[in-house]
């Protein structure tokens, strides 16, 4: 089993995830599976110019230097026989660390009729997150949420981790293995797999992205998050699959954990990025009324 991530306190702290897991039994959907067979060994062709764990260490670099591109997110929870999937789709500004998502819940969940998908409107940026059709607040308006006070830095909280978040988790790459090349959406990558060091992460991150890896930092126990990352031949991230397991309950039993796989998919690098974030009147300040 991965490494064992508690968040102090035992509450579980993403309310996408978490009004998901509290509303359905489950949910099985895919998770970015597209590819070959990968083929193991040493690299038998040309790839990123830096070696392996620098190459993944410098992948918030490379994705700064391409500017936008498409993403797709999957988030699954696990625990015992319970499984929820929760799916997303946007784009991003990568240099500005902004973007738009769509994410689509599981049916029922958050307060939608049984059977039918909530579909949740995001806007990412630095130290917030922006949501919108949430249940329990006006259709037309949006919650803001500051992530940098989230006890896991907004890493799962809003039903995906952001390509930014995501690839700056992969400065604190440790233990790296090259596991070979394989191919997404007819892109060759070369695949790597290791753990990650949130404190390694936050103390290599710009200070943007520092303040929320801290916060992930000091909301978890332990230290390390299990990875797999494709990279391309221009040392682009392409995909990354993150691992977390946490206890609802510090005293809980193991077979109690909550294990969520979160995987962020890049595609279509230079696509023209347009987000137009909410005014002060647009931000709903009321309280949230139970779905």
């Amino acid at each position: 089993m991965a490494a064992r991530r508690q968040y102090r306190g035992g509450t579980v702290p993403f309310p996408l995830m978490a009004v998901a897991f509290g509303t359905v039994l489950l949910s099985v959907a895919g998770c970015s599976g597209e590819g070959a067979v990968a083929t193991a060994g040493p690299p038998t062709v040309a790839g990123p110019s830096r070696p392996g764990r620098a190459a993944v260490r410098a992948a918030a670099e490379e994705l700064a230097r391409a500017g936008t591109a498409r993403v797709r997110t999957a988030m699954e929870m696990v625990s015992g026989h319970t499984r929820v999937t929760i799916e997303g789709r946007g784009a991003f500004d990568l240099a500005r660390r902004t973007g738009r998502l769509r994410v689509t819940l599981p049916p029922g969940a958050d307060g939608a009729p049984p059977g039918e998908r909530r579909l949740v409107r995001e806007l990412v940026t630095p130290g917030a997150l922006y949501m919108r059709n949430r249940a329990g607040v006006p259709d037309d308006k949006w919650v803001r949420v500051d992530t940098t006070g989230l006890p896991d830095g907004n890493l799962v909280t809003g039903g995906a981790t952001d390509p930014v978040t995501a690839a700056q988790l992969l400065r604190g790459a440790r233990e790296v293995d090259y596991e070979g090349v394989t191919e997404l959406g007819g892109v060759r990558v070369w695949r790597y797999s290791g753990v990650v060091d949130i404190e390694r992460a936050a103390a290599g991150a710009p200070p943007l992205a520092r303040r929320q890896l801290k916060a992930a930092e000091k909301g978890f126990s332990g230290r390390t998050v299990p990875f797999d990352a494709y990279l391309d031949e221009q040392g682009r991230l392409r995909k990354v699959q993150h691992r977390f397991t946490f206890a609802a309950d510090p005293d809980s039993p193991p077979d109690a954990d909550y294990a969520v796989s979160s995987t962020t998919a890049l595609h279509a690098f230079g696509t023209r990025v347009r987000i137009t974030m909410p005014g002060p009147g647009d931000i709903w300040t009321g309280k949230i009324a139970a779905p």
